[in-house]
């Protein structure tokens, strides 16, 4: 049965190879399998986005993001959206922004809720939607377990990594690496105050989006932290974030929220590179502690763990992720539910 696919991303970040969130990392994913596959993907994304389908460009917000600019960039996605089902016999809309209530239609055809952020960031009305076609699905079983009383909640489906990150190569240096949005949550200072502990040069690559907490914490916790060792760069291409991550002596993920998954631990142990990372959420899930990274608690602890990364192996690291976090997996586990739910005319999905 071939398929018309309905994926909306957030409206704020771009999706494409080279996206810093990994939301917009899997709806690239998923855009190139439905197309590959032989399905119909259709794609409301802002401008700057890339896909292998149809793109239903909306404008990007401006850099202000107020309340007013917010309204307007959800009515514009409401809009493209109506568009879109207008235009195309649309068997299944999947969503995946943290907002994704405010422009999901009244009615429809079935839709798919990917929760790609912890559960009670969502708005409790957003969870129990008035239409009895739509569905949830989480990112990992540790999601999934804070989630699983949820109505309409189906089996979690992980994240699955390109076989691009395997092949990534490049000689051991003395770094650690840290790609992450620059947010409050992800603890940025907190990398850097390890890697001045362990005295390591540290790269910091990711953007810091127009959110007025955003920027007030990078100007007032990281950027007076960086150093001549400690740098902090900005977004990285697809090209350059492989490069890094396999050169990288270790990865750090010293984030204060419980992960829900994390594609940049994924991809680390890819490209054979150990993970760093505090003991919250998911991560435990990733790393195989004193295998193929560390799990620690704070950033002293993190900073005794890069001192021991030389000494983990990086076919572990290579092997692991193989194993574990296949791309057709999810892409595959994805088409099966969208199959699923466009077949579906009552509650219940096998």
């Amino acid at each position: 049965m071939v398929l018309t696919v309905l994926n909306v991303a957030y409206p704020f970040a771009p999706v494409g190879p080279d996206s810093v969130g990994g939301a917009e990392q899997v709806i690239h994913q998923l855009d190139e399998a439905l197309v590959h596959s032989g399905h119909r993907s259709i794609l409301v994304a802002c401008a700057g986005s890339r896909s292998a389908g149809t793109h239903v460009c909306v404008r990007r917000a401006s850099e202000s993001l107020h309340q007013i600019e917010i309204e307007a960039a959800q009515r514009r996605h409401r809009q493209a959206i109506a568009l879109a089902l207008t235009r195309w016999p649309i068997d299944v809309v999947h969503l995946h922004g943290i907002d994704f209530h405010t422009y999901l239609p009244r009615d429809g055809p079935p839709a798919l809720v990917t929760l790609h952020l912890p559960v009670d960031w969502y708005p409790g009305e957003a969870l129990t939607p008035r239409r009895s076609n739509v569905w949830f699905n989480s990112v990992s079983r540790y999601q999934h377990v804070t989630s699983a009383s949820k109505p309409h909640m189906l089996a979690p489906i992980e994240n699955g990594i390109a076989d691009h990150f395997f092949e990534a190569d490049g000689a051991k240096r003395k770094f650690a690496l840290m790609l992450a949005r620059i947010c409050p949550e992800k603890g940025v200072h907190l990398a850097i105050e390890a890697a001045k502990r362990a005295n390591i040069a540290l790269i910091i690559g990711g953007e810091v989006f127009p959110y007025a907490a955003h920027q007030r914490y990078f100007e007032t916790q990281v950027e007076p932290a960086l150093d001549r060792w400690r740098r902090f760069i900005g977004p990285v291409d697809l090209a350059r974030k492989r490069r890094l991550l396999a050169m990288a002596r270790c990865v750090l993920i010293p984030s204060l929220a419980s992960e829900t998954s994390s594609l940049v631990a994924r991809e680390a142990l890819a490209c054979g590179t150990p993970v760093i990372a505090f003991d919250r959420g998911a991560l435990a899930e990733i790393i195989e502690n004193g295998r193929t990274g560390f799990l620690v608690g704070d950033e002293s602890q993190m900073a005794q763990a890069i001192e021991r990364a030389s000494e983990l192996d990086s076919g572990a690291c290579r092997r692991s992720a193989r194993e574990r976090f296949s791309l057709e997996r999810m892409t595959e586990s994805y088409l099966s539910v969208y199959q699923k739910l466009s077949r579906v005319t009552i509650p219940g999905v096998a």
